[in-house]
Parts: structure tokens; C-alpha cells; sequence
């Protein structure tokens, strides 16, 4: 869970595009005033995309990160979750 100043500023779309270019699968969604994430894949790869979490987009002030380790769901591709297409 990401916590901070997340919504409306291109968090989602910016871990999104991250995510696809680290080769990662996952998703990630608004919740409330915060944005949850699943990513899976290596583990050099989850690291970054946590450095990424935590610096977020120019746009945004990440205070905290929440990092859960659960069992993989074998998920394919990135989604953003919630969106009206």
C-alpha cells in the first residue's frame, strides 16, 4: 500500500509503465486516498519497482510504503485496475 499525495497525479500509470518495462506482472488500483499494488517476478526486479514506489512520479510525495510478501497468483501482464475504458 502506498501512502501520501498518490491520487490524481500519474502515480498509477507511472508504476504501470515501469512495472511492463522491468518485465514484471501484476496490478495496481486506487483504494480509498491510497494506491495498493501486487507485483510479481524476480526479486531485483520487485526492489526496484519498490524504489520506484517509493519515489513515485515528480508529480506526487510518497510517505510511506507497505510492503506485504504473499504466495504468487502466476499473474500475466500489468493491469490498472478499476479503469472505465
Amino acid at each position: 500500500m502506498i501512502h501520501g499525495n498518490v491520487i490524481m497525479v500519474g502515480f498509477r500509470y507511472f508504476i504501470r509503465n515501469k512495472a511492463l518495462i522491468l518485465g514484471l506482472n501484476g496490478w495496481i488500483r486506487n483504494i480509498d486516498n491510497k494506491v495498493e499494488a501486487v507485483f510479481e517476478g524476480p526479486q531485483e526486479k520487485l526492489n526496484k519497482i519498490l524504489e520506484y514506489c517509493e519515489d513515485g512520479p515528480i508529480t506526487s510525495k510518497v510517505n510511506k510504503v507497505d510492503v506485504t510478501y504473499e504466495k504468487n497468483e502466476n499473474l500475466k501482464g500489468f493491469e490498472i485496475k478499476g479503469e472505465i475504458i
